[in-house]
């Protein structure tokens, strides 16, 4: 029994599939095929970035992970539908052990993701810049169906990422090798401990301090948002006393979970929270009573340092985005295909058909977005990145994150009213994918938040430009006449936020704000709408380019309808006439 999962064709499940055949008249619920063979788009971007080879070679394990995902783990999944973690303070003895029970797919899911190195891959650098690009399809294929627990590997590749970049020797060479390793009996994972009860996203005015004793640092405080707090290590921010208040004065520390004894290392668990969705993932309250920890750079630039970990967690988050749209998608596909209403399939409808047809092109761009980040970080990480893919790659992280967490929320929103009231039941398991979905904007910094990120970014010198030509490089690919329309949108769209901005409308100047640009706080008010339309101009163009080599290689016309489809949804968000002060009076006099 591999990775803990259940034979096929286990005798419950005869059972409830002979009641079904016993039963015709109720309705056939979806199916779901192959994660890899069932998305054209994915295999048509990994042929068209990995060429014939390299994809022969990586294709049999998508496939096997995409029938894993459809077939075993899915049953295990609706099985484990009702479990959660628990957990268990004290012993039966009165010691306190802070024991948390896993949920069974979880614990497979464990084993299942180091030994397919879902972590390792970029590390192992075997496809070089694209190590990245084929550690995240592997992500999407599977992801869907390991109930989040794409979420502590995330911050384990964020670890990884950020222990490297910051060179302290002695814990790259204790945890690296853990975080990446492909053994299950010895691999870790981490946590990343930031939020505080003072506030989520201002992590400046973090309580938690760290005091330098005979033995060492030790951490005093709480954190409030702890996920995967089964992790064997964090990185957490602390601030050691006699520092400074605000971000600056927060240094980032390193710390195991246990001690050598396998006791609690200073940390209580007070309780797991009790939340809307990611129901299987264990988050806790904190406390911290002299938690032994070790400074990772320096005392102070806490924050700054932790960009690597932040980078990294906020590409898996649209990934996740991306693949759980195509998993709605997917069911919503087949059902509407087995769902018989007014005399034929809802398939038949050109209504229903012309929805599906909508969410798809969302899903299209989100791909293809978040996307384009791995590929920029992969780049960077194998030292191939020019200083302006480097500067795109400062921008195109939180854009990506931020444009593809909304659309996920939408896209399974939308599927499952495709369901009609059985999108509302919840054994059917389709409400978790509305309620895990909701994660996705909130996570590694809220859309707002990464709109402000995003302004910052782009205000660096040539950071506009790099932006500017993400943008514009895939459009010149786009030849054919029918992409004209769409990739015209991105270019006007792309024009207006430069105006928007302050910036003139060519590329490689830029000038001081003027008129034509926005006041300091209309940026501020509009940074939202500013932030995705950039990120939808970017879909777009991406599109119009992947659209241009399947009409080249004849794999048909799909992603140029997806183009001109998403197009047509709208790209450019950003509203000249609004005003801060017209905010103020609806958000606060207005109550």
């Amino acid at each position: 029994m591999r990775y803990g999962l259940p034979p096929r064709g286990s005798p419950a499940n005869a059972d409830r599939l002979h009641y079904q055949r016993d039963m015709p008249s109720f309705q056939d619920p979806p199916r779901l095929f192959n994660a890899y063979e069932a998305d054209p788009l994915l295999r048509e971007y990994l042929f068209r970035h990995l060429g014939g080879g390299s994809l022969a070679e990586v294709e049999p394990e998508l496939r096997h992970l995409g029938e894993l995902a459809v077939t075993q783990l899915l049953e295990l999944q609706q099985t484990d539908r009702l479990s959660e973690p628990r957990h268990s303070p004290f012993d039966a003895w009165g010691r306190r052990v802070d024991r948390i029970e896993l949920t069974p797919l979880w614990r497979c899911a464990a084993q299942l993701s180091a030994r397919h190195g879902l972590v390792a891959v970029p590390y192992e650098r075997r496809w070089g810049a694209l190590s990245r690009v084929i550690q995240l399809a592997l992500l999407h294929v599977i992801e869907p169906s390991l109930d989040v627990y794409s979420c502590p590997l995330a911050m384990s590749d964020g670890a990884a990422r950020t222990l490297l970049d910051l060179g302290n020797a002695d814990l790259v060479a204790r945890a690296v090798p853990r975080l990446t390793s492909r053994d299950p009996a010895s691999v870790w994972t981490s946590g990343q401990w930031m939020t505080e009860r003072t506030g989520g996203s201002d992590v400046g005015r973090a309580e938690t301090v760290a005091r330098r004793t005979p033995d060492g640092w030790r951490l005093y405080g709480s954190k409030w948002f702890c996920s995967a707090i089964t992790a064997e290590m964090a990185l957490a921010l602390a601030r050691p006393e006699g520092n400074p208040p605000g971000g600056r004065g927060l240094a980032l520390f390193y710390l195991e979970m246990r001690d050598a004894e396998g006791g609690m290392n200073g940390i209580l668990v007070h309780r797991l929270k009790d939340k809307l969705g990611t129901r299987k993932l264990p988050t806790a309250e904190v406390g911290l009573e002299g938690a032994r920890a070790v400074p990772v750079a320096g005392l102070v630039d806490g924050v700054k340092n932790i960009a690597s970990m932040l980078n990294v967690t906020r590409l898996w988050n649209a990934v996740c985005s991306a693949a759980g749209m195509q998993r709605a998608l997917a069911l919503a596909r087949d059902y509407a295909r087995r769902r018989e209403a007014f005399g034929e399939p809802l398939a038949a409808k050109p209504l229903h058909a012309d929805t599906l047809a909508g969410l798809e092109a969302e899903r299209e761009g989100a791909f293809l977005l978040a996307f384009r980040a791995a590929e920029l970080l992969g780049q960077r990480e194998a030292g191939e990145a020019s200083a302006t893919d480097l500067a795109a790659l400062r921008a195109v992280t939180p854009l990506a994150k931020l444009t593809t967490g909304k659309q996920a929320v939408a896209v399974a929103s939308e599927a499952l009213e495709c369901f009609g009231g059985a999108g509302y039941v919840e054994d059917t398991g389709l409400p978790r994918l509305l309620r895990d979905a909701q994660v996705l904007p909130v996570w590694e910094g809220t859309t707002n938040v990464l709109a402000l990120d995003l302004l910052r970014a782009l205000s660096a010198e040539g950071a506009m430009e790099a932006m500017a030509n993400e943008i514009q490089r895939p459009v010149r690919a786009a030849r054919d006449p029918s992409l004209r329309p769409a990739a015209e949108a991105a270019l006007r769209a792309l024009e207006h936020a430069q105006v928007w901005m302050g910036c003139s409308g060519s590329i490689g100047k830029t000038e001081p704000r003027s008129s034509s640009g926005a006041s300091t706080g209309a940026l501020e008010a509009g940074a939202r709408r500013f932030a995705l339309t950039l990120g939808r101009a970017l879909e777009v163009a991406l599109l119009c380019e992947h659209a241009q080599t399947c009409l080249d290689a004849a794999q048909g016309g799909r992603a140029a309808a997806a183009a001109r489809r998403l197009a047509r949804h709208g790209v450019d968000l950003i509203q000249d006439e609004l005003s801060p002060e017209d905010a103020h009076l609806l958000a606060v006099d207005g109550a």
